[in-house]
């Protein structure tokens, strides 16, 4: 049965379930066929140039990088670039060959009688494509379900109770996908999926990446989240937390600003969609049904430039000199923030007031100028916010004010960016405060603005050899503060350590000031929005240089939906192809894992199925057959399961132990008769296990292993990493090995593998006058990945004169040295069930196997 979710995903895309006007195609040169631009509205000709490849990168954001305003003369719409957004200035990264084209909302509600004209001009003239979301959806979208639901859970707020949140509301959920939907048709219009690289940005388009994937498999797809990501504990929360998890995962490169944000990202993946990672020559890479999904770390930087033209403005030297004028005498402290509950202005404010009190003697001598910027949200909280900051300013200044002196001085309307840039020019300290944020580049402008520029030196009538101070203090939950060494880093939330922090900040004696900023300075001049592009470009490129080396094909319904990747040569084994095979062999080699190859590893019950029994006894009884079980498993359970079945060969212990058919004896392993090591490894074990709750070891007669699969993911994992250099260290002189699984650690004697028993076996059959014609050789695990090695080595030795047809099948759909794949257990019995009906001859028994097996074919 399909998830809501799933089923709201359809409902959307066939445009049933909310009455969502499809925007007007009325931009020229849409893309048709990849590589070639049409003719629409008579734009262009068929010159012969239209097979030119222009690269191109399209930037998909919420907003686009747009004022407007309506003429008042004309009645007409009026846009122009806004400099200061991201998005524009991310183009300096680009080469200038480089074709960027944006796709997003614009900032007013445009009429659907003009909705046509202005996409027109946005696309000639700035090349932006407008997505002009019904006003109705635009609010459930933006204002619902992005700022009432996602931004307060990404910023670790929990909707406990109904005064505090927003409850998840699926009406509002349905509203994001069919924006995400509306985006993704826009981006469809425009793109040349072989070419054009698509960059999307924040996390109001998580589910975006679905939608793209979905219609091209092989889009070069980016998307960078510039907001914190939670711990899996708040995110778990989330009703829909497995779609916008697999929305980001049909990503190539996901870009982060910190290491805390990818790590929760990772942690999540793992624990609900179980799934690992691993880090290859310093790339983090999740390996998702064959495509690696790459993580980037890496904070957002300032436009340079942009900051020093501010600076240049005869206006910002002008207002430099007037707050030098109005605060001369005091040090100015600068904090310039978003009216909202996260940014912590009345923790900072309550900081000042705890300084004043403990030191009296700075009375008169600091100002805190608090800068807000309107509110992106509407809420209560954001008037809560509000007024708890207004009475805590006017109590500091009743207390520890004067007449001619305001200890605190809030400015709350829109502030220009001169003049934002000459409070930043003039302040001797910066504190940002946040209680949880994303990046704020606040610290970065503050550095820029007191390095100052030749110009504003000369204005000022500063010397160009002047020593260059700043001071940072800065909250350890904002994404700079990792990137900011020689800032005073402080808990928010402890007033006190806040107030030390300010007091050590003002007092600081030049030199160190000097050395700070020069430390800063150095870090922000050189990881600018540039850097921060081209660095994130570069890496999807690399992401996505195996797209068309691999096939490609799309499984799972809405917003499950996903694509498997994998080598061209690796393909799922057929039925038909290897029964047609099977018919025509007299001499054959079966063998088959245990674990997660005829029994799921999901199955509490252990042993083998009546089912498997009486598949495998029918393919025992074949005499053209030579089946075995190859298993890590203990030869004591291994004979118990599989005692009906007399003629089947089973290797316990990855082959230490070995017997031929039931009545044989078994045969140990020449190879490993010191297993001393072994009172070596049980202590560090049990330690190991008495420290990590969920797992167990397991005894074997050759061997130790260790379980951590009921274990918490990440501390398990953690734990079985130690400890694996941990035993590595102890056994270095020892006659064992120490091998990593899938939720295990397994120590065994050297030279036993599973490897070894195929090739022992098919060498018995050769040396016995009946090389084997057929190999088939089933398995899951990376011990299993030894047998299918082993067997293509050992077929072409001389002793077999004749190359078998070989089937080397791994279970699951992964990179393998197998030729083929099957995708569960349920899929390997079918398979066995197809031969046990092939074979010859036929018990009769064997009939209900028959009906089962065609009845599924």
């Amino acid at each position: 049965m399909a998830s809501r979710s799933r089923v709201n995903f359809l409902d959307l895309a066939s445009g049933d379930l909310l009455d969502v006007p499809h925007t007007p195609r009325v931009l020229p040169r849409v893309m048709t066929v990849p590589g070639i631009i049409s003719d629409l509205d008579g734009y262009g000709s068929n010159d012969g140039d239209s097979d030119v490849c222009v690269e191109r990168k399209i930037i998909v954001a919420n907003m686009l990088p747009l004022h407007a305003k309506r003429d008042a003369e004309t009645d007409k719409w009026c846009f122009s670039l806004d400099e200061d957004s991201l998005l524009l200035q991310l183009k300096d990264g680009f080469s200038p060959e480089t074709e960027v084209l944006y796709v997003g909302s614009l900032k007013i509600e445009i009429d659907a009688n003009e909705q046509e004209e202005v996409a027109q001009k946005l696309l000639e003239n700035f090349n932006c494509v407008p997505t002009f979301l019904p006003h109705d959806l635009q609010k459930k979208f933006y204002l619902g379900f992005c700022k009432q639901q996602l931004w307060p859970l990404f910023h670790y707020m929990l909707p406990m109770c109904p005064d505090h949140g927003d409850r998840f509301d699926r009406l509002l959920w349905q509203a994001y996908v069919s924006a995400n939907k509306i985006f993704a048709d826009k981006v469809m219009e425009i793109i040349n999926p072989e070419d054009d690289s698509v960059w999307v940005h924040d996390y109001h388009l998580m589910v975006l990446p679905t939608f793209l994937r979905k219609r091209y498999n092989r889009v070069k797809l980016g998307f960078f989240l510039h907001s914190p990501f939670p711990s899996s504990e708040i995110y778990r929360t989330l009703p829909v937390r497995d779609e916008i998890l697999r929305g980001l995962l049909n990503c190539d490169l996901i870009g982060f600003h910190t290491f805390d944000y990818a790590r929760h990202f990772l942690s999540c993946c793992s624990r609900m969609l179980g799934l690992d990672y691993e880090s290859k020559r310093g790339h983090i890479g999740l390996d998702y049904f064959g495509r690696t999904v790459y993580i980037k770390i890496l904070p957002v930087g300032v436009h340079m430039g942009r900051l020093e033209s501010m600076l240049n403005l005869p206006s910002t030297s002008a207002k430099i000199k007037e707050i030098q004028e109005q605060f001369k005498g005091k040090k100015v402290i600068i904090g310039i923030d978003d009216m909202d509950i996260f940014k912590g202005i009345s923790l900072k404010l309550l900081a000042v007031e705890q300084l004043l009190q403990q030191r009296p003697e700075l009375q008169g001598k600091i100002v805190l100028v608090q800068i807000v910027n309107p509110a992106r949200g509407s809420g209560k909280d954001v008037q809560e916010a509000k007024r708890e900051t207004y009475l805590t300013a006017k109590r500091i200044n009743e207390v520890y004010g004067s007449p001619n002196y305001e200890p605190v001085v809030i400015i709350d309307r829109p502030v220009p960016r001169f003049e934002k840039s000459a409070y930043y020019a003039v302040a001797e300290c910066c504190i940002v405060n946040a209680v949880r944020d994303g990046m704020n580049l606040v610290p970065y402008k503050y550095i820029v603005c007191r390095q100052g520029t030749p110009y504003m030196d000369e204005t000022m009538g500063i010397k160009p050899d002047s020593p260059r101070t700043s001071m940072l203090v800065v909250s350890e939950f904002i994404g700079c503060s990792p990137s900011l060494s020689g800032a005073i880093r402080v808990n928010p939330w402890d007033i006190d350590a806040v107030a030390d922090a300010l007091e050590t900040a003002i007092t600081m004696r030049g030199s160190e000031q000097q050395l700070r900023h020069e430390k800063h300075y150095r870090y922000v001049s050189s990881h600018d929005v540039a850097y921060w592009a081209r660095s994130f470009m570069q890496d999807l490129e690399r992401a996505c240089r195996d797209h068309y080396s691999k096939r490609c094909w799309g499984i799972g319904l809405g917003l499950g939906f996903r694509v498997v990747s994998l080598s061209p040569g690796f393909r799922k084994l057929s039925i038909d192809h290897i029964v047609s095979v099977y018919k025509r062999t007299n001499r054959r080699a079966i063998f088959l894992d245990y674990d997660g190859t005829v029994v799921p590893h999901a199955s509490i019950i252990k042993s083998p199925s009546p089912e498997v029994i009486s598949v495998l006894n029918v393919l025992c009884k074949d005499p053209k057959n030579t089946v075995f079980i190859v298993s890590g498993r203990g030869r004591s359970s291994l004979s118990e399961w599989f005692v009906p079945l007399e003629m089947l060969g089973i290797a316990a212990e990855h082959g230490y132990f070995l017997r031929w058919n039931r009545s044989s004896e078994w045969e140990t392993s020449p190879v490993a008769a010191d297993l001393d090591w072994k009172n070596i490894v049980e202590p560090v074990m049990r330690l190991y296990t008495e420290a990590t709750d969920g797992s167990s070891i397991e005894i074997k007669e050759s061997a130790l292993v260790w379980h951590h699969q009921d274990a918490d993911p990440d501390f398990g994992s953690c734990q079985a990493k130690e400890l694996l250099d941990h035993l590595e260290s102890v056994l270095s002189n020892e006659p064992a090995v120490v091998n990593r699984g899938q939720h295990i650690v397994e120590v065994k004697p050297q030279g036993v593998s599973k490897g070894l028993v195929a090739e022992k076996v098919l060498l018995r059959m050769a040396d016995d006058g009946t090389p084997p014609d057929f190999v088939m050789c089933i398995g899951d695990d990376r011990s299993d990945e030894d047998m299918f090695e082993s067997i293509l080595s050992t077929v072409s030795s001389p002793s077999l004169h004749m190359a078998p047809e070989i089937f080397a099948c791994t279970v699951g759909r992964k990179p393998s040295k197998a030729k083929y794949y099957l995708d569960d257990a349920a899929d390997v019995v079918k398979l066995l069930q197809g031969l046990a009906t092939a074979s010859s001859p036929k018990p009769r028994r064997l009939a209900h196997i028959q009906v089962s097996f065609e009845s599924t074919v």
